[in-house]
């Protein structure tokens, strides 16, 4: 992430320059900045205020599946890391290493972490040793560090922030349900909240998280018709108990090894809720995790002091909206005018505009504007609460259904390996076709379009067939993409 010095007078319009329009809206919207560190972003309140709305809600759905939040070390000796082959060779490519503490070499270097598995393994290991101790399911909120060649704010830094979940199970079949359980949380936060639409299915080998069983994973498509990996959710199976000699006393006081799973979701979140929902004006903001779901603008009248009438009538407006329980701002800066004020807001996403004026007053009426689609609604003062909380649903609502529809035209069902690279080299989106489940042409597949196996759906049924690039059977139909 190099940083730059944005003009911040115009978006760029996303036909013109995707990625510069993405980099114009996170900056200019303030929802980020470059840090002085190659690759690191700083979240700024407006972009904390939604990581907050993001974090409230999805805690809530994890603890309503038995888990509880802990908190584990930031470093992990080499030698935890080290215990599990194929974890570390997957991960040890983006490690950063403390070799010097306090100024002293240290005995063994230690890594920030990646990801938690090996340090919270290994205090498995030294909690569970009955199966009166099973489930154990934590979760727990904090950063790590991923030392990436190319980043780009939200979407790949450096240093990023998520939640991990980590449980142990006494059979694998509970795993698979704890796997599969949380893969639908994921699902439904997304849709419910950020009106993202996702596909929702298993990873191929080549794609799985490094010493996982399986992984599934939830698949959103941005607005340039390439997808993101918005959450996964890992099935480990027995290999990180074993590697870590996590290991317990059964019902029959046999010493068995329990099955674990980890699941996690990143702050790419609002990356994707970017690209999702944003226009060339930038921002529109899913009203259930806007910081200011209205933003009040009062317009000043032509001749006289606007605090004599048309302040006090703004400051109760909000006082009441408030009450009524929306997130309510009032733009009372004397130094910008209405329009100014109009399309500062409609940058930053707001999804409701509340309008006052000098005949509003005289109507006891206010104006709300949506953000969407910029309709219009005369409203009486008595009604404004009730009106404005209605057109939040159908904003929220209607976001979801616009990129549904945006999902359903961005996929394509391919037979043929030259329209397979036709369509990738055009509009992209999912590609729908048969795979033969060799690793070797998928590699070669992506060699050759960039493209990846993003996930085989869960819900698309059996579609076998024959692969798209070598004509080998294909026990299904997956999803291919170029990919953030």
């Amino acid at each position: 992430m190099e940083k730059k010095t944005p003009t911040l007078k115009e978006i760029t319009p996303r036909s013109q320059d995707y990625s510069q329009w993405y980099q114009d809206v996170v900056l200019k919207t303030e929802l980020a900045d470059y840090g002085p560190v190659k690759g690191c972003m700083i979240i700024r309140p407006y972009g904390y205020a939604l990581w907050e709305a993001i974090q409230a809600d999805m805690d809530r759905r994890i603890k309503e599946t038995g888990a509880v939040n802990a908190y584990f070390p930031m470093f992990i000796p080499k030698s935890f890391l080290e215990k599990e082959k194929d974890h570390v060779e997957g991960f040890s490519p983006e490690c950063a290493w403390v070799t010097i503490g306090g100024g002293t070499e240290l005995e063994e270097p230690l890594a920030i972490r990646p990801t938690s598995e090996a340090m919270i393994c290994s205090m498995y290991a030294k909690w569970v040793g009955s199966w009166r101790d099973l489930p154990v399911m934590i979760n727990q909120w904090c950063n790590v560090v991923r030392w990436e060649k190319v980043t780009r704010p939200f979407l790949r830094t450096t240093e990023f922030l998520w939640q991990e979940g980590h449980t142990l199970h006494a059979t694998a079949e509970e795993a698979e349900e704890e796997t599969l359980r949380m893969l639908e949380v994921y699902r439904g936060f997304c849709e419910e909240m950020l009106a993202m639409p996702v596909v929702a299915g298993p990873k191929s080998e080549a794609e799985k998280f490094a010493g996982a069983k399986r992984t599934y994973a939830i698949e959103a498509m941005m607005g340039d018709g390439r997808a993101l990996q918005a959450g996964t959710s890992h099935n480990l199976g027995q290999r990180f108990a074993e590697a870590y000699g996590i290991e317990y006393l059964d019902k029959n006081m046999q010493r068995v090894r329990p099955w674990s799973t980890s699941w996690g979701v990143t702050t790419r979140l609002i990356g994707g809720m970017v690209m999702t929902h944003g226009d060339d004006s930038g921002l529109i903001l899913p009203p259930r995790v806007a910081p200011i779901q209205i933003v009040i603008v009062p317009i000043p009248p032509r001749k006289g002091d606007w605090n004599e009438a048309i302040l006090p009538r703004a400051r109760e407006l909000q006082r009441r909206l408030r009450a009524a329980g929306l997130r309510v701002h009032l733009d009372d800066r004397d130094t910008q005018q209405p329009g100014f004020k109009y399309a500062d807001w409609e940058m930053r996403g707001v999804p409701l505009r509340l309008e006052i004026g000098p005949k509003d007053v005289e109507k006891n009426q206010a104006v709300l504007v949506r953000r969407d689609n910029r309709a219009k609604a005369f409203v009486p003062e008595g009604e404004l609460a009730a009106r404005a909380a209605e057109l939040l649903a159908a904003l929220q609502s209607d976001l979801l259904s616009r990129a549904r529809r945006f999902l359903a035209d961005s996929t394509t069902r391919v037979s043929a390996w030259d329209e397979f690279k036709d369509v990738m080299n055009g509009k992209r989106g999912f590609l729908a076709c048969g795979w033969c489940r060799d690793a070797a042409c998928e590699a070669a597949i992506k060699e050759e379009t960039k493209a990846t196996v993003r996930v085989m759906p869960r819900d698309a049924g059996e579609r076998p067939g024959v692969c798209i690039r070598c004509g080998r059977p294909s026990p299904g139909e997956v999803l291919f993409a170029q990919a953030y």
